[in-house]
């Protein structure tokens, strides 16, 4: 790849990471609801299951994972039935000052990590995306030094894009002092968790 082609896929993934959307909102709601950490586990999560899917649309196998419909179906919607469950616990949480809340232990990060990963695999999208969007980029004669550019691309610009929306979410939570202002934000991000979920179960079946 040359200097002209990774300028123009960094822009194009860029617009594409940082446009508002079901992952982008998770993000800023579990940081909100549980602390940086957890929103960095969702993010990372989302991260994998790109970067499986860029592997596979590199190689020629966006096929085979596009056919395993079934299997993308599950964890489509294993993933927004979760995010649901999470809005319905948030709205229904008790106002806890800031100060007062408890991070989440590695177990329950590791599950918020495997939703964002789930969520991401499960996307019929994704392969479409990047069967669409890698011709354009990647040389003819394919090579493992174009592989780990695009990776090093996707990876600087997702962590661009996660450590925002975390920094943006924790100065919002900084602001919270009263009992009121916790339960307005954790019905505001259960809200939002809550959309989150219905958008991916309702695009799953316009696929």
């Amino acid at each position: 790849m040359d200097l002209h082609a990774v300028i123009a896929f960094t822009l194009a993934f860029f617009v594409f990471a940082a446009s508002p959307g079901p992952d982008n909102i998770t993000i800023m709601a579990r940081t909100l609801s549980h602390g940086p950490a957890s929103g960095v586990a969702y993010g990372l999560g989302t991260v994998s299951g790109i970067l499986i899917y860029l592997t596979l649309a590199f190689f020629g196998l966006s096929v085979l994972a596009h056919s395993m419909g079934w299997l993308m179906q599950i964890l489509r919607y294993g993933g927004a039935l979760y995010l649901i469950w999470m809005a319905y616990r948030l709205w229904a949480a008790p106002a806890v000052l800031p100060q007062m809340q408890q991070g989440e232990n590695g177990r329950a990060l590791f599950s918020v990590y495997m939703t964002g990963f789930a969520l991401n695999l499960g996307n019929p999208k994704m392969p479409l995306f990047y069967l669409a969007l890698l011709p354009n980029f990647v040389p003819h004669t394919f090579d493992t030094t174009a592989l780990f550019t695009i990776v090093a691309i996707i990876l600087a610009v997702e962590t661009v894009v996660i450590g925002g929306h975390v920094f943006l979410a924790g100065r919002a939570k900084r602001v919270l002092k009263t009992p009121r202002s916790i339960k307005l934000i954790n019905r505001a991000t259960g809200g939002f968790l809550g959309v989150a979920g219905l958008v991916i179960l309702t695009s799953g079946r316009s696929n």
